[in-house]
């Protein structure tokens, strides 16, 4: 797999991506992200600010994922088990629904630490929905911590940190 700095030629194929993976999270009744978020501008947006990424396979789109130190608010009011330490954030972790269930998320996950890691952070935060087992379980079994819950528009969402 090859990881790339997102471009906006790939927005349309990032939002199909999207689209797909909400079909497949409303099978199994996980209404996380709908036609208001994420859209095309939010990714457009973190394209302008150079922080999408891009994982392709034999160029097909596999994930998609955002890392900035960029937060809500609800972020400061986390009881963070590294406070003094640097962290980055991920935002936005896709994974194709024609690319789950392989081991895949957990393998990208583990070169996004790597990848935040070598950026010179030491530790990586994120919200995670509550009412989806999916992803809960991903970084629950990979090391991350909750430290705090955000009510947002879609429900809570359970801020998590994993120190590098």
């Amino acid at each position: 797999m090859n990881r790339r700095l997102g471009v906006k030629d790939d927005i349309e194929a990032i939002t199909k991506l999207v689209q797909e993976a909400i079909k497949e999270m409303e099978k199994h009744d996980i209404f996380q992200w709908d036609g208001i978020y994420p859209t095309a501008e939010d990714f457009n947006e973190d394209i302008i600010k150079g922080n999408l990424y891009v994982v392709e396979k034999n160029k097909e789109l596999v994930a998609v994922y955002v890392i900035s130190d960029e937060s809500d608010d609800a972020y400061k009011k986390a009881d963070w088990k590294y406070p003094d330490m640097t962290a980055y954030i991920l935002h936005r972790f896709c994974v194709s629904p024609k690319f789950q269930g392989k081991g895949i998320g957990k393998q990208l996950l583990l070169e996004i630490e790597a990848q935040i890691r070598n950026m010179g952070y030491e530790s990586v935060r994120l919200d995670v929905f509550t009412q989806n087992p999916f992803a809960q379980k991903l970084y629950r079994h990979n090391g991350y911590e909750v430290r705090g819950v955000a009510n947002w528009r879609k429900g809570y969402f359970e801020l998590m940190e994993k120190g590098l």
